[in-house]
């Protein structure tokens, strides 16, 4: 895992399309980092929403693989994969941004009915709203509030013909976050010794 394989993971499968949306999955990305960087978020969770949908890269279903009633679990192999490089986080709030969706389809009116067509797909094949218990559970994870944050502006980043920095733009703000990791193992590991 290194910033070269993402950047290669983009070049090869970025301009295929958001699965049904009127963006690729790179403009995707950097219309998602673009809204984060616009929010005043910090480097981890712009790192964070640029990144978020790697999992789709990664584990390679081809286009809208909802249409075919397939759950890639993108989440999950988003976040396997940016964790040994990014620590938690990057790789939590893009674990979570399912679950955000989830979250805010169960305690947000309206923002159900609101998410795009394939979005409400691929909520069905992700398991629904979430159910009171699943609320109060969410609501306790330190990276929810991220998540959260995260999912929204995935929810705004299907505009076609934004525009937006290059991916070349975040590479400098990747490398810092992926040092940090480093520090922070690096420092943890002394700690334990």
């Amino acid at each position: 895992m290194s910033i070269e394989r993402i950047e290669a993971l983009f070049r090869e499968l970025g301009d295929r399309a958001y699965s049904g949306e009127p963006v690729t999955q790179l403009e995707h990305a950097l219309q998602s980092a673009a809204l984060a960087q616009a929010a005043g978020a910090d480097d981890a969770l712009v790192a964070a929403a640029l990144l978020h949908d790697i999992g789709h890269l990664v584990n390679d279903q081809g286009e809208s693989p909802t249409e075919r009633g397939i759950d890639d679990q993108h989440q999950f192999h988003g976040a396997h994969f940016l964790k040994p490089l990014f620590g938690r986080a990057v790789s939590e709030p893009v674990r979570l941004h399912v679950a955000a969706k989830r979250y805010l389809c169960a305690t947000r009116p309206g923002y159900q009915a609101a998410l795009s067509a394939d979005s409400q797909r691929s909520l069905v094949l992700q398991g629904g709203a979430f159910t009171a218990q699943e609320v109060e559970a969410f609501g306790q994870n330190p990276h929810a509030e991220a998540a959260v944050s995260l999912r929204l502006w995935d929810d705004e980043a299907k505009v076609a013909g934004l525009k937006t920095p290059a991916l070349a733009d975040y590479l400098p703000l990747l490398a810092r976050c992926a040092q940090r990791a480093a520090q922070e193992k690096q420092s943890s590991t002394v700690a334990a010794k």
